[in-house]
């Protein structure tokens, strides 16, 4: 007979401002299997996981929790992490202010922090109060840009049961005029490719269009490019997952995002996952046309 001790079951403790994205993120973890739970009080918590977890569980927590504290978070997250049968982590979703302020203006609701004031005042007042949690967080994700489809698929690649196991890659192309992604690890360049854009056959295509990726082909320096990065990621991928990290968001950018470096994330996404890496992929300024609120 062999003696082995049982996997710590998952918690995920999820929050950040409101607008961000809570409401959904729970939602999706629900779907993955999790015992989905938005919010309960900071002191019935303790209840909840008294015991063995049965299953994985997510608890949802903000402002307009009945008791909530960033000391009381705090020092919940301590307690969960002291404990051997439980695999905790903080998921803090966030949003640039502008974009917070649009989906509240889009939802008509009123700020918890600002209730007889403008939604700037409260979204603000949050930010500066949520801020120790958000050093804490072991998954920090920003949805400014995304969907509910996008952040479903974050969490899925994250916390479903391949991205439990496995460590998660993000990559993501992007235009520079539209400014850099926030919360990416590391970014790449890809301005200095031969650029589809003056070709007016090409203009309005993408980088997901054979056509375009001939085109780009014909660049002497690609080849050698994607080679280089792909063998720079295989070295340091092992070494962020043994140091803990759980997982890597890549950006490339080119002017427009639409065609070179829509093409190398494709490029990259696949030389990674011919490796065996649990890779997702996202096109930011594609993705912009079928943007919606998150609750």
């Amino acid at each position: 007979m062999t003696d082995e001790t049982p996997k710590p079951q998952k918690l995920i403790v999820v929050s950040g401002p409101s607008g961000a994205g809570r409401s959904t993120a729970i939602n999706v973890l629900e779907d993955l299997g999790f015992e989905a739970i938005d919010n309960v009080p900071l002191t019935l918590i303790p209840r909840l996981t008294d015991g063995p977890l049965l299953r994985p569980l997510a608890i949802g927590l903000d402002v307009r929790n009945r008791d909530f504290t960033v000391s009381g978070v705090s020092d919940l997250m301590t307690q969960l992490h002291q404990r051997a049968d439980i695999d905790a982590q903080l998921l803090f979703l966030e949003a640039a202010e502008d974009t917070l302020v649009r989906r509240y203006s889009e939802t008509r609701r009123r700020h918890p922090l600002a209730p007889d004031e403008p939604a700037i005042q409260g979204i603000r007042r949050e930010a500066d109060l949520l801020m120790p949690l958000r050093q804490k967080a072991e998954f920090l994700l920003d949805t400014s840009d995304m969907s509910p489809h996008d952040l479903k698929a974050h969490l899925t690649d994250w916390f479903g049961d391949r991205g439990a196991a496995l460590f998660g890659i993000s990559l993501q192309s992007f235009s520079y005029k539209r400014g850099t992604p926030k919360g990416v690890d590391m970014m790449f360049d890809c301005r200095f490719l031969k650029n589809p854009y003056w070709d007016p056959s090409l203009r309005a295509s993408t980088g997901l269009d054979p056509a375009v990726g001939t085109h780009i082909e014909t660049d002497a320096r690609l080849a050698g490019f994607v080679a280089k990065v792909t063998d720079l990621l295989l070295m340091l991928l092992p070494a962020f997952r043994e140091e803990g990290k759980s997982h890597l968001s890549i950006g490339f950018g080119c002017t427009g995002g639409q065609h070179r470096s829509v093409y190398v994330t494709e490029q990259l996404a696949l030389a990674l996952a011919n490796q065996g890496w649990q890779v997702s992929k996202r096109h930011r300024e594609m993705d912009r046309t079928r943007m919606s609120p998150l609750p």
